[in-house]
């Protein structure tokens, strides 16, 4: 007798398995061997595992320890080791993945879609290869088949990688919706403060994508403003929505050449009916124009934005030259309201002061004094002919050049009140908001927050290697974005959660290092076939538990 595994492929292209205790004879008629199913354990997802380990017992009870070791060693089983696949990454993942509900929501919109290969599983393997080894949807083919076990999927074809990709697209807007209230759900999320900020990614050509082809196939990829430093290439811009926890709500990709400020009223347009609640979007000097702050007002919204101190308005001027007292909220964090003008024209500011910044900036500005009265003492010892271009070379300096002015004898000197209205800034950021609500301390830590946005473009970047994008197609790029999105939501509950439950932080790079350290090994075992994963260490017990996901089963397959 032994315990068998068989399985049944579903029209959608699904695998279920099944657990039997079978029994081997040999047919009088034919006088070959078969399998006689002496008891069936039902679905191998579905099994009782405790009463498996309670038989498991009972037999070693009656034989004993020693005895059932005895027999297991003179079997003289003939057993290959064959391969070895990292385990732990993708297991985390994968529990995720079904935890959140994110395979069910993927089916859900696919129900009514006849399509022969495994759409979801599809998905999740772009998802995880992002999350755990960046690579193009080509080495992906091979990534399934060879490098990590992903279940219900032994190999697909980069074709199906494509088709999903397209089916991905198709229903990216609700998805991320249900995705979002699945997930709040889960964490208990209080999505009281939004933060939203841009970033763009761009792509090695030559020529941006023309604007009058019909199908809309190809306007993603133009020249814009680059948040990358490569203004010369087509790009594309991509928002993200992110709670304050760090855990990505939405993404957006728009053509190349969108402003930042042109965002705000489709931003607010596309999560109505998410019940939100009162929230409180937070932006920063970017999106700073009257237009886009009466777009974050409209239906009851209220904001916090950075102000940018050098922008010469009067009512900014007035904030930063009020006289008040600052009062501690954080380490290095202290606060400071005031407001500007009545009525209509009414402001709340918000003055935020980091002591240590502060110190450091009055630094390097006696540093940079003392190098331009050097540099300017140089001037007077050169003769006539370098004179005149040393002086536009200084005077033309984008640092130096604002704090000197040209006296009559030609030569520059220090603006110092230049330096004084500067010092005012030292330290500070400016922070405007339409809520009166809200205290200051919210609104000062709220900004900072805006710093989670930042991580996950980071991460985005970094981590998941958004770049290189290896489609030309807007809806292929657009499915790409949207796979780096639940790729990011992933990873980013994982590390929520482990910071929530261990008291530190732990990056994801740290957490898939330690955890792909646990393999799955495959044996082939007198013409079967046995799955068995290393041991777990403390380290990875450690982790799986912090993030919500049990420890994988010792035994993945053992077939005859």
């Amino acid at each position: 007798m032994y315990i068998r595994t068989t399985q049944r492929k579903n029209k959608d292209g699904s695998v279920i398995r099944y657990v039997q205790l079978a029994h081997n004879f040999r047919d009088e008629k034919t006088g070959q061997a078969r399998a006689k199913v002496l008891y069936s354990f039902g679905r191998e997802d579905q099994v009782d595992k405790d009463s498996l380990q309670r038989l498991v017992a009972s037999i070693e009870k009656f034989l004993g320890p020693e005895e059932a070791l005895r027999r297991m060693e003179s079997a003289e089983l003939k057993m290959k080791f064959e391969e070895s696949r990292p385990l732990g990454g993708v297991w985390a993942l994968e529990q995720l993945w079904a935890e959140l509900g994110i395979g069910k929501a993927v089916n859900r919109h696919l129900k009514d879609r006849a399509f022969q290969i495994p759409v979801e599983r599809a998905i999740f393997a772009m998802v995880a290869n992002r999350a755990l080894a960046p690579m193009s949807k080509l080495a992906v083919e091979e990534w399934v088949a060879k490098d990590v076990p992903v279940t219900e999927l032994e190999s697909l074809q980069v074709h199906h990688l494509y088709r999903s990709l397209d089916a991905l697209v198709e229903m990216e807007q609700e998805l991320q919706k249900e995705v979002f209230f699945s997930v709040s759900d889960l964490l208990n999320l209080e999505v009281d403060l939004l933060f939203f900020d841009t970033t763009s990614t761009y792509f090695e050509i030559e020529n941006e994508d023309l604007d009058e082809d019909e199908d809309g196939d190809y306007l993603l990829r133009r020249r814009g403003h680059s948040k990358d430093s490569r203004p010369d290439l087509a790009q594309v811009v991509i928002g993200l929505a992110v709670t304050r926890e760090g855990i990505p709500v939405r993404v957006w990709t728009w053509p190349g050449n969108t402003a930042d400020v042109t965002r705000i009223s489709q931003v607010k347009k596309d999560l109505i009916g998410w019940k939100l609640g009162r929230v409180i979007t937070v932006v920063d000097r970017g999106f700073m124009s009257e237009g886009n702050l009466k777009e974050l007002q409209k239906t009851g919204g209220h904001y916090i934005v950075g102000e940018k101190m050098r922008s010469g308005k009067p009512e900014v001027e007035e904030a930063l030259a009020r006289a008040g007292r600052f009062q501690p909220v954080r380490p290095n964090v202290e606060v400071k309201e005031v407001i500007v003008g009545d009525g209509e024209a009414r402001k709340r500011y918000v003055v935020v002061r980091n002591p240590q910044q502060k110190e450091r900036d009055e630094k390097l500005r006696e540093a940079m004094v003392k190098t331009l009265e050097a540099e300017i003492a140089g001037l007077k010892q050169l003769e006539s002919g370098g004179h005149g271009k040393a002086v536009c070379r200084l005077m033309s300096h984008k640092t130096y050049g604002r704090y000197l002015k040209l006296k009559k004898d030609g030569l520059p000197r220090i603006d110092k009140a230049k330096l004084k209205a500067e010092s005012r800034t030292d330290g500070k950021y400016l922070l405007l908001t339409s809520d009166d609500t809200l205290s200051v301390e919210d609104v000062a830590l709220g900004y900072k927050q805006l710093l989670e946005v930042e991580d996950a473009f980071r991460t985005l970047k970094q981590t998941l290697e958004l770049r290189p994008v290896y489609h030309r197609l807007s809806r292929r790029i657009r499915s790409h974005v949207n796979i780096c999105w639940l790729a990011l939501l992933l990873i980013r509950v994982a590390e929520v959660r482990a910071e929530q439950a261990l008291g530190e932080l732990i990056t994801w790079d740290r957490m898939r290092t330690e955890l792909d350290r646990m393999h799955l090994g495959r044996f082939s075992l007198d013409g079967g076939i046995l799955r068995q994963r290393t041991e777990t260490t403390v380290q990875q017990a450690r982790l799986l538990k912090a993030i919500g996901v049990e420890e994988p089963p010792p035994f993945f397959q053992i077939t005859t």
